[in-house]
């Protein structure tokens, strides 16, 4: 009996030992992989970041300019082919979008859409067509643009320090292209500032034709952006300046004076430059109404610095009076005019 005691005690010692557990971490970094609860911790916090922007940019929509609401998104509105120019060139816009220019709205809604072909009705192919033969390509792409984005390019840059404006620098025109060689002919001129327009057949402010654009598409806003980036520009040349002054006369009304207001303004502030340009005495033997305005223009400021000269001199006339101690402060307002003349002879 003590013998099989002594022989369980001594089998049970000789049991091995239980394997020791494995580390919680072995295994994953066996196999360079990390716990599902930092992925599945890590997959919440990037839908919860994705979700915040999305939510950001649902708050903050890129809505044309002149629309209140679309009714459809751009995505889902139907597709409208407008042909440009002597040249045809095709452009492809939303309806939803055109529908914030009065013009394009009434020859989108005159237009009854045309049904899919019956061998592939999966297929929505422009149906509605619009021909622009007396428009620019270069000058319908901004009115384009502006109608996407609110702006064109250059944009339009605000400094609130100095409560400026300024264009953003604009990227150099393809070599071999009508604008880079208008460009290179005019110096210190943007490249998309001066453009080849057949009406003008010649060069002319690529600002001036959007703005007669603006006018002919009712849309004030493009017109009033256009004629603040134009103020902008800086090197044009005398020749530039006066056939864009023409196309403004041409494609403008009568009653519009902010456009043509603009030129006159100019052409009397530099009149330095214009009296010794050969293209201004060629512009004025042509003649025609925008000389006869310059004309009057001229003539106004004559008056008006005539008038501001006597104000000037009557001024100095009364500090003068007020320094001798002929007139006192008080009643040196009531002075008339010719009193220091008086005062003088005697």
């Amino acid at each position: 009996m003590m013998d099989d005691r002594l022989r369980k005690r001594v089998m049970l010692s000789r049991r091995p030992a239980p394997a020791a557990a494995p580390a919680p971490n072995a295994c994953f970094s066996r196999y360079r992989a990390a716990k599902a609860s930092v992925v599945r911790s890590r997959r919440m916090r990037q839908s919860s970041s994705s979700g915040s922007f999305r939510r950001l940019e649902r708050r903050r929509p890129m809505a044309p300019p002149n629309v209140s609401s679309p009714a459809r998104s751009p995505s889902s509105s139907p597709i409208v082919m407008l042909r440009v120019g002597p040249q045809q060139r095709l452009f492809a816009a939303h309806e939803s979008i055109l529908s914030a220019c009065p013009i394009f709205a009434a020859q989108c809604s005159s237009q009854i859409p045309s049904p899919p072909p019956p061998s592939h009705p999966h297929i929505t192919a422009p149906s509605k067509r619009i021909d622009l033969p007396d428009e620019n390509a270069e000058v319908f792409s901004c009115v384009l643009e502006y109608l996407y984005k609110g702006d064109y390019t250059p944009r339009l840059q605000h400094n609130p320090t100095t409560g400026t404006w300024t264009l953003a620098p604009d990227a150099p025109a393809p070599q071999g292209t009508m604008v880079a060689s208008v460009a290179s002919a005019t110096t210190n001129t943007s490249t998309n500032a001066v453009i080849w327009h057949h009406a003008a057949e010649g060069p002319v402010l690529r600002d001036t034709a959007v703005y007669c654009s603006a006018l002919a598409y009712k849309l004030p806003s493009l017109a009033r952006l256009a004629l603040r980036k134009q103020g902008l520009q800086m090197g044009i040349p005398c020749r530039t300046i006066l056939s864009s002054a023409r196309f403004a006369y041409a494609h403008t009304p009568d009653t519009e004076s902010r456009l043509r207001a603009h030129y006159l303004a100019l052409m009397i502030r530099c009149r330095s430059t214009f009296k010794r340009s050969g293209t201004m005495q060629a512009e004025m033997e042509k003649g025609g109404r925008l000389f006869f305005d310059l004309f009057v223009a001229m003539c106004n400021h004559m008056v008006s610095l005539t008038s501001c000269s006597q104000s000037v001199v009557q001024l100095l006339e009364e500090v003068l009076l007020v320094g001798l101690g002929l007139v006192s402060k008080k009643a040196n307002r009531n002075v008339p005019t010719g009193r220091c003349i008086s005062v003088g002879n005697v």
